[in-house]
């Protein structure tokens, strides 16, 4: 689905197998007695991932100002489970969200995360496995 941004909205679903992949999976290694932080591949493989799908719908300016972000993620359907149910399992969604909010910033949907003021996430199981994405710009 293509991304529309009207009236300071934007929102778009990407058609994806959602990374499992976490922010909380950063690595560290001490180097001369300094804690080094880097990414491992399995988590850099989640940030292309990532930037891949979510960076055909960069808004043409970036958001400066305060805004919501709804965000849906949708699981491949497995065992039992119904479209639409609620996922219980891991991985938390604080922790999608992070790394999903960093990739949004590095590819300029907002200059900078603290902007996003409200934020609704949910997770699901899915027949159409993939993220949903809608912005709205807040007003003050």
């Amino acid at each position: 689905m293509e991304g529309r941004r009207l009236d300071m909205r934007l929102e778009f679903f990407v058609t994806m197998r959602p990374p499992t992949t976490t922010h909380q999976t950063q690595a560290v290694r001490v180097a001369n007695g300094k804690p080094m932080f880097y990414e491992p591949a399995e988590l850099k493989a989640a940030r292309a991932k990532l930037i891949a799908h979510l960076g055909k719908h960069t808004p043409p300016a970036p958001y400066t100002g305060a805004v919501r972000l709804v965000v849906k993620w949708c699981f491949p359907l497995t065992g039992k489970h119904k479209n639409g149910e609620y996922k219980t399992t891991r991985p938390d969604v604080t922790n999608l969200q992070k790394l999903l909010e960093d990739v949004m910033a590095d590819l300029g949907f907002w200059r900078d995360d603290a902007l996003i003021a409200s934020a609704i996430t949910e997770k699901f199981w899915a027949k159409v496995p993939g993220i949903y994405i809608a912005i709205q710009e807040l007003e003050l």
